[in-house]
């Protein structure tokens, strides 16, 4: 359990941000304003080396043994418009999905993504993220209401410490807990730790509140009641290897 009183502080400020936001948007409804979140989906595709990226198909592993690379020029990535839905959590009942713990189900890109963010979070130097997080357009979601300035200083920024040693130690948490599978079958297909993010708090059993207070103290728990879901930090990586999004709030 790393950042006890941090993390405690960082989900109260979220359920704040989360109710004020409810409470805006209602005003917003109001005032006929409308409101739209950026179509372009800061994502990054990791596929392996000399691999042709077929459009609208999947990518076919020739050679599991072989490292993938970031390929920041493919142009068959398309960007998710609907990535706002995905992001942000409600407070309406969830249906149960399944819950994944064995790393071999996952697709090879999206094992490889990850063992490579679990390295880097280990490693203890959060610089080594640059690579993957990537620039521009491409850059992977690090904020649900964006950010200005260098990504990695951002990150830091949001650690409890200077160097961002909290946040890799959380990156490393999440990784290392179970999986769900999002939106199965579609174009915004993605596999997300933890899976509590999409399961509902009320029908947790008593064992998977164990791994939940691996990740959340008993006071960020009653936190997330009030508000009705998971709201902390999650990873979304997709079946291609695109590491899409590292977020928290809704």
């Amino acid at each position: 359990m790393v950042g006890i009183s941090i993390r405690t502080d960082l989900l109260k400020q979220l359920v704040s941000v989360c109710v004020f936001g409810t409470l805006l948007m209602t005003a917003t409804l109001f005032s006929n304003s409308a409101f739209s979140a950026n179509s372009d989906t800061p994502i990054i595709e990791a596929i392996p080396p000399n691999t042709q990226m077929p459009h609208g198909d999947e990518i076919e592993i020739s050679d599991p043994n072989k490292d993938i690379i970031i390929d920041e020029t493919d142009d068959t990535i398309e960007h998710n418009t609907d990535d706002d839905v995905l992001l942000k959590n409600t407070n309406k009942p969830l249906a149960s999905p399944k819950v994944h713990s064995d790393l071999s189900t996952l697709p090879f890109p999206t094992r490889k993504m990850r063992e490579l963010i679990l390295e880097v979070a280990n490693s203890g130097d959060i610089e080594k993220f640059r690579p993957f997080i990537g620039t521009g357009n491409d850059m992977t979601m690090l904020s649900l209401g964006g950010f200005e300035g260098d990504p990695i200083e951002f990150l830091k920024s949001i650690s409890g410490d200077p160097q961002g040693h909290e946040l890799l130690a959380i990156i490393a948490e999440l990784l290392e807990s179970d999986f769900v599978l999002i939106d199965e079958g579609t174009e915004r297909e993605v596999y997300v730790w933890p899976y509590f993010y999409a399961y509902s708090l009320e029908k947790l059993t008593p064992q998977q509140r164990v791994k939940l207070f691996k990740l959340l103290t008993y006071g960020d728990y009653q936190e997330m009641e009030s508000f009705g879901a998971y709201i902390f930090y999650r990873i979304g990586i997709t079946p291609k290897g695109r590491w899409r999004f590292f977020v928290a709030g809704d």
